[in-house]
This record gives structure tokens, sequence and C-alpha cells, in this order.
């Protein structure tokens, strides 16, 4: 599951007027069906009539049953689990009431032939009802179940995001007040827009980790960082944008291509005497959209060059945590560049 995936409701019953709940209740209620009759009938004459008669009952019971959860959702969402439970289950042994007096006092009469229930009106109900209380048990507690261990996996996955933007934040700010620190007195204008460009990456990396911002606002922020590093770099630093491919309504973790610029710089940049040029291009595919940055890497082995690959692995984890396996970070070295690939899905 990706961080996308939260539970949206306010109880643990699923939106059973949906198409994925109704079809799990049909399934239930045929299995049970062919469970029951196998029970009663075995594989002899008349099972095949036994089965369709006692499907017909219990898919009556269960889409009836489910219809009645369906409407009193709303109601169901404003109370505790505990009780949204005990409302729910007292629900679905109403609805289950009802048919069996409908059955009794109404179908069964006006059968031909051999009567649809042959046994006496109590044994009938307590039969019907018992089944259905073990059955409605079993499959709330089902949901219940499922329900708290969604909860778990999407705080699960929000903590471990936390941790990681957490660990993204001492990687460029303290580099950035040093950048900041030499400029203060020589250039004091262009320390103090170094130090907005430094307020909105410091606004950026304190944001809620589950943060999806759109390509421009992540790019403002990568602009922001390149012109504090261009004040200590100057001409050595040159950047190249292509990005016109990128559709206005695409969204991506926030910080997703700063750690990565800082990389280029750190890595590719730096360690030459002359500099070199970062690019950014774009291309928008039929159902995914791939940003690549790059820049050129020096032949000889530098401190620079050996450094861990904490930015990368921490772009690459939020990234399938957001967008699962369609989203990832992919790294390729060729033709004396360095090349960093970032693929989000996209739907036209």
């Amino acid at each position: 599951m990706t961080i996308n995936d939260t539970v949206q409701s306010g109880t643990f019953l699923p939106d059973m007027c949906g198409v994925r709940a109704l079809f799990g209740v049909v399934i239930i209620g045929e299995l049970l069906a062919v469970v029951l009759t196998l029970a009663a009938s075995g594989t002899n004459a008349g099972a095949l009539e036994r089965l369709s008669m006692m499907s017909l009952f219990i898919q009556w019971i269960g889409l009836s049953a489910a219809a009645s959860l369906c409407l009193s959702r709303r109601l169901l969402a404003r109370l505790p689990d505990t009780a949204a439970a005990l409302v729910g289950y007292l629900l679905i042994l109403m609805v289950v009431y009802l048919i069996c007096e409908v059955v009794w006092w109404v179908i069964n009469p006006l059968s031909v032939g051999t009567p649809l229930v042959s046994v006496s009106r109590g044994d009938f109900l307590v039969r019907v009802l018992g089944t259905s209380a073990i059955v409605g048990a079993l499959v709330l507690r089902y949901f219940f179940v499922q329900h708290h261990s969604k909860q778990r996996m999407v705080s699960e996955a929000e903590a471990r995001l936390d941790a990681l933007q957490a660990r993204i934040r001492p990687h460029f700010l303290f580099n950035c007040m040093n950048t900041i620190a030499s400029l203060t007195r020589s250039e004091p204008a262009a320390a103090e827009r170094a130090i907005e460009d430094l307020s909105d990456l410091f606004r950026a990396s304190m944001a809620e980790a589950r943060t999806l911002v759109s390509f421009e606002e992540e790019f403002d922020l990568v602009r922001g960082y390149l012109n504090i590093e261009a004040l200590r770099l100057g001409e050595r630093l040159r950047t190249q944008w292509d990005i016109a491919a990128i559709p206005e309504a695409v969204r991506i973790p926030l910080l997703t291509f700063q750690p990565l610029v800082e990389n280029a710089i750190y890595h590719g940049i730096e360690p030459l005497p002359e500099g070199g040029i970062i690019e950014i291009r774009a291309t928008c595919e039929e159902d995914c959209i791939a940003v690549v940055v790059s820049n050129p890497l020096s032949e000889a082995k530098t401190p620079h060059q050996s450094g861990n690959r904490l930015a990368q692995d921490n772009v690459r984890q939020r990234l399938e945590a957001h967008f699962g396996p369609r989203g990832r970070l992919d790294i390729d070295t060729r033709d004396g560049g360095y090349y960093a690939t970032v693929t989000v899905p996209y739907e036209r």
C-alpha cells in the first residue's frame, strides 16, 4: 500500500454500497449456501435444488443486511467502534428476523406442493438467527481487525516518512548557513536574499512528510537553493532547465529534487576546478513523468565522490511510500555524466 491509501471512513465498517463490498457479500453467502447444503444433503438427487433455494434465501439476507448497513453508515460513523459494532450487529439480526417472518408467513404458505419451510416456526427462527449470529459476528470481527490493521500500517508509513524527512534537514541547512555567514559583511543584500531562500527551504523541511506539491512549487525551492549555492560557487555553477513537458496537475512529495540537486553540486560540480552544468530535463509519457537531474563527473577520485547515498535512498523510499512501485529513482553513470531519474505515475 502507499501513503495515499489511508483509511478515510470514521468507522471500521467498509462502504457496503460499493461494488467490492457487495461482491464480497455475494461470495460469502454462496460459500455458506454450499457448506450448509453439503452438510444437510450431501450430493444426493435433491442437493442441487436445495442449493438453489438456500442460495436465494442467503443472498436475500446478505444483500438486505448490506443495504441496511449502507443506509445507516453515517450514523455508525459517529459512534465509537464498540458501539458501532454492537449497533451494526443488532441491525443485521433484525433484518434476518424480518426476512424470516416474511418467508414463514407470506412466502411459505403460497408455495405449491412441498412447502419451502418444513420445520416449525420456532425451529426455523432459531436455526436461521443462530447461523446468522455466528456468521455476522465473524464478518464484523474481520472488518474490525482489517480496519485497525490498515490504520496501523498508515501510522507506521507516516512515522517512517517523518523520519526520512527529518534526515533531510541537516544535510542542506548547515551548508546554506555557512554560505550566508560568509556574505553577511561583504554582501549584505545578497545575504538577505539568501536568508529568504533559506527560510523557504526550512519551511519546506518542517512540513508534513506526506505533503504533496506541484512540480512548479518543488522547482521553486530548487531554484532558491541554487541561488544560495551560486553565491558560493559563482560561475562554476551553471544550470539548464527543460521542464515544459510537465503537466500542472501532477503532484510529488515535497523535497524530492532539492536533495538530488545538492548531491549534483557536492559530488559533481565542487570537485571540478572549472565547475560544470546541472541539467534538469523532463519527459511526459503515456502513464508516467520522468525528470532527469544530471551533472558532470570528475575522472579523479575525491572524497566528494565517495560520499554516502543517504539523500538518494531517502528520496527513493519516499517515492515508494507515496506511489508504490510506480514511483522510483534510477541512477546511471555514462559518457562522463551522472544521471538521477525520478519517475512518478501520471494518469491523463
